[in-house]
């Protein structure tokens, strides 16, 4: 019996162990993840440079849209300088987690968030409600995907969409 309870005393401080240590990870990760944010909303391609790994990999919003560390970085520059005005994350929430089965395990960044981009040709405001995920190893960003509604953004800038049967 005397072991039995030694074992369990020990096993429970391992487990508060592991939990407080996966704890700090998951600040640590979204503290990641907001600097990134921090980064997007400044339009600081350096910055989001230096949080992005060699081998990062983007995917999103559309299912063709795949991008690496370089591509990523040369889009953003692209659109910070002759595209957008502002970019403004007015909400946003992250929650962190360790995924550890699976196709792609680590550690990972859930970002819920609003963002009101203003465009440099007067177009706009577009308000669009944004998922990204991001997995953060090493302090750095190494895969990303991102969600939301291309089609509304594009209503709110005034396309219209025709069937291709009209």
């Amino acid at each position: 019996m005397r072991t039995f309870c030694t074992l369990s005393v020990i096993s429970i401080l391992m487990a508060s162990c592991s939990s407080d240590q996966q704890l700090k990870t998951d600040a640590e990760n979204i503290a990641v993840v907001e600097k990134y944010i921090q980064a997007v909303q400044a339009k600081d391609t350096q910055a989001m440079s230096d949080l992005l790994s060699d081998d990062y990999i983007g995917y999103g919003p559309s299912v063709s849209d795949t991008t690496n560390r370089e591509q990523a970085l040369a889009s953003w520059k692209e659109v910070s300088e002759n595209l957008y005005d502002k970019i403004e994350y007015t909400r946003t929430v992250n929650i962190a987690i360790k995924i550890t089965q699976g196709a792609n395990p680590g550690n990972y960044v859930s970002d819920w968030a609003s963002l009101k981009i203003t465009y440099k040709d007067g177009r706009g405001p577009v308000i669009l409600h944004m998922n990204a995920v991001y997995r953060v190893e090493n302090g750095k960003i190494n895969l990303s995907r991102s969600f939301y509604n291309e089609a509304d953004v594009l209503r709110q800038l005034g396309y219209e969409f025709v069937s291709a049967a009209e």
